[in-house]
């Protein structure tokens, strides 16, 4: 064990811990859920860290054999050397103070140890004074969350919704000459072909990503170097615009400097806007999984216009049985991401004054919602949408059958006269093209030509 002191008195810690006696302060007061920050948001913190060291180390702040000892500290930080050594739980001190002393501790404490020196020693180097110097949590949590976060979306998110649309788009094309019964307010419609269904599908999640990207690009303005409150207080005058070219050079993003330092640390707008793409996308991809479903639906008492892969029994009981599980799954990632932005639009609104005080649970969420959304995609993908297979002769058999079909006499005969036909067929149990030609409406020639349901989808 060691002893250490902060503000409030003296802390017993492990020695074989890096972390110091604030964070031991914050794991036992907020023993809440277990939950921690993630890999990505500890990576973002160090970036933020190395990139400070750096900015005060050019502009002659600190010691070069102090700020070499901070970089590779921060170094390791960013590789996920020291992931164990954060600890705080997730529902912890307002603002994330307690996550960015967790930060602050572990790389003074492994960069006292680089220099030779005993964990605990501020002597050497200092959490507050060196490792935050020119920062506060108020800057550099919400600059952690927007860099974990950018980079969360390019790097998982971004290629997981392209990988979809590009599984369903190859679909849209393999079925393309399949032609099956529309439905509307789950009712008969007019024909479509099975390809344009899905070509439906792969534009709505097109849509989604340019939404996803616009939002994305609010993540670039950061406020870190507007300290406590955004008027850089203890900051030398250089060091906002040099830390952001530090963080430039080591994420290879071209991140910039908030517009107005005090809005960039009263509000993360730029949170709650990519929690409302998230939002958005979930909607989309329950709709396609719902349809899925649908269409999958069976084998014998369902649509069963396509199959899904069998990835698994679906009963415990029922010998034999499959169930669209791939679809399921998603929906429940889904839901938790509709969830997850409820939890993220209260917390945004709760900014007061010069401060919002829970962008932890805003961080852990939004980061949460980019994990569940790529691996559930990726996995919808890979073991669903692209096994799809159609059946063409049971799409064709409810195409012909569909009593819409009479939507094509409209202007032939008229709304009225037309609805007469369709009213007939489903009476008789006939199709419409057969009641046309019994009533004389139609020669079989011309209702061949007109009612063709092929011709009926359009281009």
């Amino acid at each position: 064990m060691r002893i250490e002191k902060d503000t409030l008195g003296q802390v017993k810690l492990p020695d074989n811990v890096y972390y110091g006696a604030q964070t031991k302060r914050a794991v036992d007061n907020f023993p809440v859920s277990g939950l921690r920050l993630s890999r990505r948001f500890i990576k973002a913190q160090g970036t933020v860290k190395l990139a400070s060291a750096r900015a005060n180390g050019s502009l002659g702040l600190i010691p070069k054999k102090v700020l070499k000892a901070i970089e590779k500290a921060a170094l390791e930080v960013i590789r996920g050397t020291h992931d164990r050594h954060f600890v705080v739980d997730v529902y912890q001190a307002g603002a994330g103070t307690s996550q960015n002393m967790n930060a602050n501790e572990v790389i003074a404490n492994r960069a006292i140890e680089i220099l030779g020196g005993e964990k605990g020693d501020y002597t050497l180097i200092h959490p507050n004074d060196h490792v935050n110097m020119a920062q506060s949590t108020n800057d550099t949590i919400p600059t952690s969350m927007y860099i974990s976060s950018y980079e969360g979306v390019r790097d998982d998110l971004a290629p997981a919704l392209n990988g979809l649309k590009d599984a369903l788009k190859k679909k849209s094309r393999a079925f393309d000459k399949i032609i099956k019964s529309g439905r509307t307010h789950m009712q008969d419609a007019v024909p479509i072909r099975l390809g344009q269904e899905f070509g439906g599908y792969a534009e709505s999640l097109h849509n989604d990503m340019g939404r996803l990207q616009h939002a994305a690009r609010a993540l670039l303005n950061l406020p870190v170097g507007g300290n406590a409150l955004g008027t850089g207080i203890n900051a030398h005058p250089g060091f906002r615009r040099s830390v952001i070219r530090e963080i430039q050079k080591i994420t290879g993003v071209k991140f910039k400097s908030s517009r107005n330092l005090f809005e960039g640390i009263q509000n993360v707008y730029p949170a709650l806007e990519l929690s409302a793409s998230l939002r958005g996308i979930a909607v989309t991809l329950i709709k396609i999984a719902n349809d899925i479903r649908l269409l999958s639906s069976g084998p014998r008492t369902g649509f069963a216009e396509i199959s899904l892969p069998a990835v698994q029994p679906g009963s415990s009981i029922m010998p034999g049985k499959v169930n669209p599980v791939m679809a399921e799954m998603l929906n429940m990632v889904c839901f938790q991401v509709m969830g997850n932005d409820t939890a993220v639009s209260f917390a945004t609104q709760a900014s007061q004054l010069e401060l919002n005080v829970m962008m932890p649970m805003i961080a852990h969420n939004l980061l949460f919602s980019i994990e569940i959304l790529s691996n559930g995609i990726n996995a919808f993908t890979h073991k669903c949408i692209e096994g799809i297979e159609a059946d063409a002769g049971r799409c064709k058999n409810y195409a012909e059958a569909t009593l819409a079909m009479a939507t094509a006499l409209n202007p032939l005969i008229g709304y009225s006269a037309a609805a007469g036909i369709s009213r007939e067929a489903y009476k008789s149990g006939k199709a419409v093209k057969q009641v046309a030609i019994e009533q004389g409406i139609l020669n079989e020639k011309n209702a061949d030509k007109l009612l063709d349901p092929i011709k009926l989808t359009g281009k």
